[in-house]
């Protein structure tokens, strides 16, 4: 008897992406833009079917490409289960809560040398220079305020660091690829979907960093944000566990390319 197709799970991904990977995969897909209701059991992972509520089909592998609100206990289910995810999921559980996440990343990085400051609820912050506050477990580059003198935190943990003048960079591994994309903006907040944003020279000291905490993470994907001050001086500032892959033609053709490859695998 022929054994059956493997089935492909993928959560979050714009329908161009699906398309692009699917269409070149022979295996059973099952697609959500949203989290899909799910449960573990026995060490199988399985996921309700589109076509058939209340019905669960078992999942071989996961690409999941997405930031939800309430997706944590998700990303620890697909952990727990521990089978083949892409990007690796202990790694998207670990840096998933922001200030957590970070916590981590400095034990790991060569350039983690930002005094920072911390509270956990409401009231008033009298900063001593140029301050950057980052509040709630939300990415995607929101949720940060320039603050100097006094100022009144949310009612949510935050994190304080200084205001850096300089250049903010990305840099983007997929797989055994990199490059280094400048961030730009109008103001003093930076991203990667300003339309100035644009491929740099990659610094070989960020490359080197970068690798060390994809390999700490497991992530074969993976964005990290630096600054790098007008003094020529390098600072970590974010590992993003879901990086945006569509900005960027080539970052998007090899993304869906490594993606391919690795379902083969």
């Amino acid at each position: 008897m022929l054994s059956p197709k493997p089935r492909l799970l993928l959560v979050g991904l714009e329908p161009p992406e699906v398309t692009a990977i699917t269409s070149q995969l022979d295996c059973l897909t099952v697609v959500y833009e949203h989290l899909p209701l799910s449960k573990l059991v026995d060490g199988n992972l399985y996921v309700e079917s589109r076509l058939h509520p209340g019905t669960f089909l078992k999942v071989d592998k996961v690409i999941y490409h997405g930031i939800f609100e309430n997706d944590f206990d998700f990303l620890t289910l697909l952990a727990l289960w521990n089978g083949p995810c892409l990007p690796d999921a202990g790694g998207m559980m670990d840096c998933r809560l922001r200030h957590s996440g970070l916590v981590r990343a400095l034990r790991v990085t060569k350039f983690g040398d930002i005094p920072r400051g911390m509270s956990l609820t409401s009231g008033e912050w009298h900063a001593q220079q140029p301050t950057v506050a980052k509040w709630s477990n939300w990415h995607c580059g929101e949720n940060k305020a320039r603050i100097q003198d006094t100022w009144t935190s949310p009612d949510e943990i935050t994190v304080y660091e200084p205001f850096i003048e300089g250049d903010a960079v990305r840099i983007m591994l997929i797989g055994d690829k990199v490059w280094q994309i400048h961030l730009k903006g109008e103001d003093w907040l930076k991203s990667i979907h300003h339309p100035d944003a644009a491929q740099m020279l990659v610094d070989s000291d960020l490359e080197e960093d970068a690798k060390r905490l994809a390999n700490y993470f497991h992530f074969q994907i993976v964005g990290i944000d630096y600054m790098i001050g007008i003094d020529g001086k390098k600072y970590l500032l974010e590992v993003n566990h879901i990086p945006n892959v569509t900005v960027f033609p080539f970052v998007r053709e090899a993304f869906i390319d490594f993606a391919i490859q690795w379902v083969k695998q």
